[in-house]
């Protein structure tokens, strides 16, 4: 009887614990994380009140009453909501969940299989973390700011990456094309790093298959080739033979097993760049975390096979009406979903195998290059919709007729009208030599002008300008890294976009040279972006029904705006004439000043009333220490209620705090 009675008493106390403690800390929290909080707080503070001196009273002989109005008792109490939310502080602080995805955890996921994930991922991550402490990069990473550090923090980088294995390979040849971020070092040693996938089981491909297919196999495909043409870390190709038609396609597959991967390697990967950027100035000064970020929100794109058949019928529909003639796979959507693609098949080779395929099809390798870098510049300045990943394998010649054929369109790249227009005079300004010209060029094309000291920049782009003078080709490689180079020097950086574009010249440049080693890019591009600027000019002469009907819709949406022109003149100078007009400013007309404004007072009011608690608390307590009267006992009642509610609200203002960081509310 004695010990169901402590059970129920304790059992009201931790639900009064369980009920203070979320409405102290606020309704938006992890009930999980609270009830571990309360269990620890509730069975830490009685076991120490048991110690320390409840065994020695006579505490199972008194009544409830009594018991529950004793000081010790009081004491107990809110030492069990102090030390839960303390607790609950200490869980949101090593919380292994990352910002970047922690909206995206299903609440539906069981209690048993959260913390099952969780400890697998905090294992793998803390593998990840002994490779790299083992590879020395804690040591070198303190040192990467000059330049004869690099290469060893290179290094690390790499095989850290490497012995990582799966996601973080892909992550560092990512990063192998970021040469508008990381010093040549870092190029050329990520660069080295191969990724050796296994194909998919026969089994795996036929499960894939059934799962992902509207019907069954036997519908759909008269023929599959069970031997994959690729394999990749994302999904693998087959060919096979339609049943409905006898077209030759071929398949791609997503495969089964990178969800999961997504959803741990991914998230440790954003980890792991954090714990980077925490160690290290540099990695934050080129983003480091927000790299891993940008290159998991990407992936998990990327194998949402959805997208890249939207941005395959895109590029196709913008090519159609081309006058340079390039050709896309069909994508037959009645098989296709965001798990299989089937798309037509071209009996070609791809440019890579090297310039003797061009004999054996009779293509003049000159004309077929020039066609693949008029098109692609046709996709950035026309469409603004372009490929992204132009290197040679993702370049065929079509064997019937030996036309360019473009391939895998899952990393297509957009560019806005603005930045199509400033990257043509870029284009013109290098052929040209003008570092005027490509300073302006360049002003379209980065985020932040405010701080630009244009005389500097020219003369460090006329140096750029210089080193690539008076040469048999331009070479882009170089040109557009020193380009990168110039922009992270004076603190700025190109639109992610623009980025995008800049290394996709990179990459065409090098298809461009394997496929014909003495063609020059810029050479031809000057030629394309005069004739860009040229029809852009003379449109509407070359289209005159459709610039018509444009300029009546202008006319149409301004002609009610024109007609309240007279009336808001004349509202205006009676509003001057009589010393009513009133130029105004205010910060908080902005939703998002206001609310981070308000959010910072709110927690400042909180802070200081806090510290207000503890410093008159103290202050009654030490008054307290030199009366003698019956009267201390409660200056010191009154002393220690104050500095336990000091103790709670800087509590909740740190859980609020680490919260609203992660949650990105001060972001």
């Amino acid at each position: 009887m004695i010990y169901l009675r402590i059970f129920l008493e304790m059992f009201v106390i931790a639900i009064f614990i369980f009920y203070v403690s979320g409405r102290l800390i606020g309704n938006r929290i992890h009930v999980l994380k609270r009830l571990f909080s309360v269990i620890f707080g509730v069975g830490l503070t009685t076991l120490v009140y048991w110690y320390s001196y409840l065994r020695f009273t006579d505490y199972f002989n008194e009544g409830f009453l009594s018991a529950v109005t004793d000081a010790s008792t009081v004491i107990w109490i809110g030492s069990m909501l102090m030390i839960s939310m303390l607790f609950f502080l200490f869980l949101e602080l090593f919380d292994t969940q990352t910002f970047a995805t922690r909206r995206q955890k299903s609440a539906h996921k069981s209690i048993f299989l959260r913390l099952r994930h969780n400890f697998r991922r905090q294992k793998r991550l803390s593998h990840v973390l002994e490779i790299a402490m083992k590879n020395g990069i804690s040591t070198t990473i303190h040192y990467a700011r000059h330049r004869e550090n690099e290469r060893d923090l290179a290094i690390a980088l790499r095989r850290t990456l490497e012995q990582s294995g799966g996601i973080f390979i892909k992550f560092g040849q990512a990063l192998s094309t970021r040469a508008d971020l990381l010093h040549p070092a870092f190029i050329e040693e990520l660069g080295k790093l191969q990724q050796n996938v296994e194909p998919l089981s026969r089994e795996q491909v036929q499960l894939v298959l059934s799962k992902s297919l509207p019907g069954s196999f036997e519908e759909a495909f008269s023929s599959f080739n069970i031997e994959p043409l690729a394999a990749g870390s994302i999904g693998q190709v087959h060919r096979a033979v339609l049943r409905k038609n006898g077209a030759e396609v071929v398949v791609k597959l997503l495969r089964p097993d990178i969800t999961t991967i997504m959803r741990d390697d991914l998230d440790i990967l954003v980890q792991f760049a954090e714990w980077v950027t925490e160690k290290s100035t540099w990695a934050a000064s080129i983003g480091f975390r927000q790299l891993a970020i940008g290159f998991a929100n990407g992936l998990r794109e990327e194998i949402d096979f959805d997208i890249e058949i939207r941005n395959t019928i895109q590029i196709a529909n913008i090519l159609e009406k081309s006058p340079y003639e390039v050709k896309v796979p069909r994508v037959y959507r009645e098989y296709s979903n965001k798990n299989l693609i089937v798309l037509e098949f071209f009996q070609g080779k791809s440019v890579s195998k090297g310039p003797e395929i061009f004999e054996q099809f009779g293509v003049d390798p000159k004309e077929f290059a020039k066609t693949v870098l008029f098109s692609l510049l046709e996709q950035m300045l026309f469409s603004g919709i372009f490929h992204a990943d132009p290197h040679p394998g993702n370049v065929f010649i079509d064997g019937q007729d030996g036309v360019p054929v473009l391939l895998d369109f899952g990393a297509v790249g957009r560019l806005a009208q603005p930045q199509q227009e400033a990257l043509s005079q870029f284009v013109i300004g290098v052929q040209q030599n003008d570092p005027e010209m490509i300073f302006d060029a360049i002003t379209s094309l980065i985020e932040d002008t405010k701080d630009i000291d244009r005389p500097k920049m020219q003369q460090a782009i006329g140096q750029i300008l210089l080193k690539v003078s008076y040469v048999d080709r331009i070479p882009t490689d170089e040109l557009i890294h020193a380009l990168f180079d110039v922009v992270r020097d004076f603190g700025l950086s190109f639109y992610p976009a623009v980025g995008t574009a800049l290394r996709s010249l990179i990459t065409l440049d090098g298809t461009l040279r394997t496929i014909d080693p003495t063609f020059d890019m810029f050479t031809d591009a000057k030629q394309f972006a005069k004739k860009f600027k040229r029809d852009s000019l003379t449109r509407p002469f070359r289209e005159p029904r459709a610039t018509k009907e444009r300029l009546e819709e202008e006319v149409a949406l301004l002609l009610p705006e024109l007609k309240k022109i007279p009336r808001r003149v004349e509202h205006l100078v009676r509003r001057i004439e009589g010393g009513r007009v009133v130029l105004h400013h205010d910060i908080f007309s902005d939703k998002a000043n206001a609310r981070y404004v308000t959010l910072l007072f709110s927690r400042f009011i909180l802070l200081m009333t806090g510290i207000t608690f503890g410093i008159i608390s103290s202050a009654l307590l030490a008054i307290a220490q030199f009366i003698d009267t019956v009267y201390a006992v409660y200056l010191n009642i009154a002393a220690y209620t104050g500095l336990f509610l000091c103790v709670i609200l800087l509590v909740r203002l740190a859980i609020q705090a680490v919260r609203d960081i992660k949650d990105g509310d001060l972001s």
